[in-house]
């Protein structure tokens, strides 16, 4: 089997495993859609209580790329960032057709850990629930945030657009569940506030969706010196050619089909199409309760970003 050959099928392998999630996503009530484990809820097609567990049999080694983001917060294109730098400049191959950490079967753990080096993973869990032997490791983190209120918009979108999370019958019902914290993945705060404890570790880079969106080369530099990647001023072109909200959107055109869109707009100040007077100035009382005067909150630039 040739090369070509070969990624192909792992291409058709994964996106099989789409659709079948799809399919059997489709059966179920909003309800039935959603799991609780340890007291967050996730996912019920895509994590479950023995994935949970064994994920601590995974071998995290200190060459590890781990991409930790709130759902939201630029998920996907900092993955596609990374395989650029990594699998593409670089002409390494990528070996993990399902980086999500949680998301798949407990007997994956099994076969990553047979996978060559580098591995790409991506996680929206909280700090406390990343396997501890990332930070035993240290494996290099990158941590993107998103500014709340546009979290929150594309987080309503997205859940009423793929069929393997619960829908809203409207905006209202999701602001009440996302502000408490009653969402997947649980409250955006509590998810900041975990990882601000840590941010000075020595093995953790944080990037602002925002600020990568306003000056991308500027922001891609930063990727490449905490991961030791040199590219010259022609592959950081080529890297944001292909990473641009326009290419990815055209190029997922297949895994769309399969189970919904993860791009929409990617737009900063989206949320000002649906935040009410009221629920923009509940979101501002939870940022100064939980990240005024934090590391992660100023690089949010939350008075920039989330004020009319």
């Amino acid at each position: 089997m040739s090369d070509s050959e070969e990624k192909k099928t792992k291409q058709e392998q994964f996106l099989e495993f789409i659709q079948k999630t799809a399919e059997q996503a489709s059966k179920l009530t909003p309800e039935e859609l959603k799991c609780n484990y340890k007291g967050t809820l996730y996912p019920s097609v895509l994590c479950s209580e023995a994935t949970f567990q064994s994920m601590g049999t995974l071998e995290a080694r200190d060459d590890d790329v781990l991409i930790a983001t709130y759902p939201k917060c630029g998920t996907n294109w900092t993955i596609q960032i990374l395989h650029e730098l990594l699998f593409g400049i670089h002409n390494k191959e990528p070996t993990l057709s399902q980086a999500m950490l949680e998301f798949g079967n407990p007997e994956k753990f099994q076969h990553v850990n047979q996978q060559p080096s580098p591995r790409v993973f991506c996680s929206h869990l909280s700090y406390e629930n990343i396997p501890r032997n990332f930070f035993e490791k240290k494996s290099k983190i990158l941590l993107i945030l998103r500014n709340p209120k546009d979290t929150a918009v594309s987080y309503f979108h997205f859940s009423n657009n793929n069929p393997v999370l619960p829908s809203y019958a409207s905006w209202d019902l999701f602001f009440e569940d996302y502000i408490t914290g009653k969402v997947l993945y649980g409250s955006y705060f509590d998810y900041l506030l975990e990882w601000e404890k840590h941010i000075d570790d020595g093995n953790i880079l944080v990037l602002a969706f925002e600020e990568m969106k306003k000056d991308f080369p500027a922001n891609l530099k930063k990727i490449c010196d905490f991961y030791g990647l040199s590219l010259t001023d022609e592959q950081i072109k080529m890297v944001h050619e292909k990473t641009t909200f326009t290419f990815m959107k055209d190029n997922a055109t297949i895994a769309k089909e399969k189970a919904g869109s993860v791009f929409r707009k990617g737009e900063v100040g989206d949320w000002k199409s649906l935040f009410t007077e009221e629920q923009s100035k509940e979101v501002d009382a939870k940022f100064e309760e939980y990240l005024a005067g934090t590391k992660l909150g100023e690089m949010i630039n939350y008075a920039k970003y989330c004020t009319y």
